[in-house]
């Protein structure tokens, strides 16, 4: 789809490594109703780090009256990838109302098959897939997507993918060291927990937290059917989380280490208290003892002897999965409503602890009779295993003592970091010896402690609200305002007030746990890094009434937010460098070889984990261009690091990535000695690539792993190596075949080498015929992405 009207301009602040608008089908835009009063603008931004594509959505959408070729309402999603920002791809996603929005937005888990989760504020809830149809080998269009499942729930605090711990850990730049002999990157990034025999598996697996007090989980067919027909989904029953009436405020969900689901919520009644439950299989609190379905005696167990090795919950829906899909076969069909019911939740609270409000907040929140300074976000660190918990207090009260209508008052905000620990019961004496009772071993209990406590003020657009659509606040709005006393009121627009008044701020952790975003209600953002919460950058976004929380990329160096511009009505989405942040040059400079070994290990990062490395390519052209680093010494640091590798098989494995990163690092330098360089790489992967794809073309994939593309890492490493060699009969056949095309590639690479010895001459000649100029100096792209000569996507670059 072309772009039909110039490109507009839009103001970018510092750090900024692209900001392109947005644009919907045309078929889209002929039924769209102006009515920017009563249609909601919101911010939801998810960013897929084994794809590279952000998934993004802006505003909800209204039919004209005389049309019927859309629903009445929707909300359009763009699917962008950064690599190549032009071709965008949209889809729609029904809404319920003018009002409704995407709540959340998420890309499945890395080591799941690819989905894209979107849930609805008015709780619908839609999964959407890459249609797998046609051959193993065919490469998947980016922008044909398919909705695979679709469910409703009631209102959710949160609805995201569950996943296990991931077998990889971070650590900062500050507390690594290059890699030595004695210290390998696998045993630099490499968890060192211990495998427990329980595990969770990669299959996909939605968990929702309703905000009346109940969790609930969907999940996909696993393993997935051998014949390519779409997964069936099932879903569990809603386990009661013991809260209270009122429900709770806020929530989060994970998988821990030893491959339990626990839940942390924070209950309405008591908002200063964070309560973490266990989620296991069984009847559900007392409350609903036997399903409601008309079952046989062939319910499973709650520990189904079939999956052993998975975690037991795991197990339990697997063996719930294997029942119900057996009694589909023979005749006996569910409907959803008993499918939802024949799969019960049981909640029990593990621990607990009362995060910190200051000594003013609380006496004036008890001096009212409304709701005060509480919880109003907290956060699983992902990496962690449910060991650490973010959570954000709002201080003020909820809403006014003397006139409801007026809105939270808010004096501040508190960013917190807990830790737990196992730590031994102390009992007094006269309770006897515990040991005794306990198998030998002494009580523990679970302990949280804070270890980072920060203080944030809230920022002038609480109390002067901007009618003004600009996205991002340039340096003069950026406020980190300290010792306010006085009160700043949240002033509502009648037609944009927030969706949900209790979510005042969301937290997003990367995906490596190293970086940390707090996004509050009106558009704020506060990035923070490490364990400590290192301030790294804020900026304001003008969201209205909603929070602008951005996601960040594979190897967090970026990270995107969108916006919809209401006055040229279009969806603006910017990427900024996370690292290095935008700060002063002068600062910058005297801290470049810390940024560029802070970049070279997100590099190896990404080729550790097996994600995409465009993001930290972007912000190194980035940073480049703004002085903060030098691309020679950025790839100096690899090379450095690629030669202390202890073995050849190192070397091997990761060389040929390492010149795809250099190859892209320097595109569009115009020294004559890169030139050389890069294709002297290109030579060499070349050739790699050559072999690789033969040995991929006389081995069938799909007769060993169906979508091979799909499968993870572990279970491509178990295929058996005989079966993966070619038939000893075909050897003499395809020989000569194979040695005419090495022939042609080795006469190609020495055409290709004898050109880079012939820029090399001319780079010297160059150099020695010049007076002192910097030829020799790398020259940054000017522009950071590729773009390809024809559009085909509704998208603009923001100058």
């Amino acid at each position: 789809m072309a772009v039909d009207h110039p490109m507009d301009e839009e103001p970018v602040g510092p750090a900024t490594v692209f900001c392109i608008t947005l644009k919907q089908t045309k078929s889209n835009l002929l039924h769209k109703m102006s009515v920017p009063e009563l249609c909601r603008n919101f911010s939801a931004v998810s960013w897929c780090g084994k794809l590279n594509a952000i998934a993004c959505a802006a505003e909800t959408c209204a039919r004209i009256p005389s049309s019927t070729a859309n629903p009445p309402f929707w909300i359009p999603i763009h699917i962008v990838i950064p690599e190549r920002p032009t071709e965008c791809a949209v889809f729609n996603v029904i809404a319920d109302s003018p009002r409704d929005s995407v709540q959340f937005i998420e890309w499945s888990p890395t080591s799941c098959p690819r989905a894209l989760l979107i849930a609805n504020f008015h709780g619908r809830v839609t999964i959407w897939t890459q249609p797998s149809q046609g051959p193993p080998n065919l490469v998947r269009d980016t922008s044909c997507w398919q909705r695979e499942h679709e469910w409703r729930q009631d209102i959710a605090v949160v609805t995201k993918w569950l996943s296990g711990v991931s077998p990889y850990r971070w650590l900062s730049s500050k507390s690594s060291a290059p890699a030595t002999s004695k210290s390998t990157f696998e045993e630099k990034f490499l968890s060192q927990q211990s495998q427990t025999s329980a595990r969770w598996p990669n299959f996909l697996c939605v968990c929702s937290v309703f905000s009346s007090g109940s969790v609930q989980l969907h999940w996909a067919q696993w393993p997935p059917s051998q014949s390519g027909a779409t997964p069936k989904w099932f879903c569990t029953s809603k386990g009661l989380l013991g809260c209270g009436p009122s429900g709770i405020m806020a929530g989060d969900a994970i998988i821990t280490d030893s491959g339990a689901m626990h839940v942390a919520g924070v209950p309405i009644v008591n908002p200063s208290t964070i309560v973490v439950w266990e989620v296991t299989p069984g009847p559900g609190n007392g409350f609903q003892v036997t399903p409601k379905t008309s079952t046989s005696c062939g319910v499973p167990p709650l520990s189904p002897p079939n999956w052993a090795g998975f975690a037991p919950l795991a197990g339990y829906l697997f063996s719930w999965q294997d029942y119900l899909l057996s009694e589909a076969k023979q005749g006996r069909k569910q409907t959803e409503q008993n499918l939802g019911d024949a799969v019960p939740l049981y909640c029990s609270p593990v621990s607990n602890f009362s995060a910190y409000v200051s000594p003013e907040a609380a006496a004036q929140s008890a001096a009212t009779t409304t709701w005060g300074s509480g919880v109003t976000a907290v956060a699983f660190d992902p990496t962690r295993g449910g060991s650490v918990i973010a959570v954000v207090i709002v201080e003020g009260q909820y809403m006014s003592p003397y006139d409801p209508d007026e809105g939270p008052s808010i004096t501040g905000w508190r960013v917190q970091r807990w830790e737990s620990s196992l730590q031994h019961v102390v009992l007094h004496p006269i309770f006897g010896n515990p040991t005794s009772s306990m198998g030998g071993q002494p009580p523990m209990q679970t302990v949280w402690q804070s270890k980072v406590d920060l203080s944030i003020a809230p920022t002038n657009d609480f109390k002067n609200h901007q009618a003004s659509s600009i996205g991002v606040a340039s340096d003069a709005q950026k406020t980190f305002e300290s010792g306010s006393d006085k009160s700043k009121m949240v002033n509502f627009d009648p037609f944009d007030l927030p969706s949900d008044v209790r979510t005042l701020a969301r937290v997003v952790y990367s995906a490596h746990g190293g970086e940390i975003a707090i996004a509050f209600l009106r558009g704020g953002v506060h990035v923070f890094s490490g364990p400590n919460f290192a301030p790294v950058d804020n900026y304001q976004i003008n969201v209205g009434s909603a929070i602008a929380a951005p996601a960040f990329s594979s190897t967090s160096c970026c990270s995107a937010s969108v916006w919809h511009d209401t006055s040229k009505d279009r969806t603006v989405l910017r990427i900024v460098r996370v690292l290095p942040p935008a700060i002063p040059v002068s600062q910058a400079k005297a801290n470049s070889s810390t940024w560029e070994r802070a970049i070279a290990e997100r590099f190896w990062w990404s080729l550790m984990v097996g994600v995409d490395w465009w993001d930290a390519v972007g912000c190194t052209q980035s940073a480049a261009e703004d002085g903060i680093v030098s691309l020679n010494s950025v790839i100096a640091v690899l090379d450095a690091d690629f030669h202390s590798l202890p073995s050849a098989q190192h070397r091997q494995q990761y060389g040929p990535s390492l010149d795809r990163i250099k190859c892209r690092l320097l595109e569009g330098s115009n020294a004559q000695e890169v030139r050389a360089m890069v294709l002297d790489m290109q030579a060499r992967l070349l050739l790699d690539m050559l072999g690789k794809g033969i040995e991929s073309a006389l081995v069938n994939s799909s007769a060993l792993v169906p979508e091979a593309w799909h499968a993870s890492g572990e279970t491509l490493s178990s295929i058996d190596p005989e079966s993966m060699a070619i038939e000893p009969s075909l050897i003499p056949t395809i020989q000569a075949y194979v040695d005419a095309v090495l022939d042609l590639a080795s006469h190609f690479i020495t055409r290709l080498r004898r050109y880079a010895s012939f820029c090399r001459t001319l780079a010297s000649h160059a150099a020695t015929a010049s007076t002192g100029s910097n030829r020799n100096m790398v020259a940054s792209p000017t522009q950071s992405s590729a773009t390809p000569a024809t559009s085909q996507g509704q998208c603009e670059f923001c100058s």
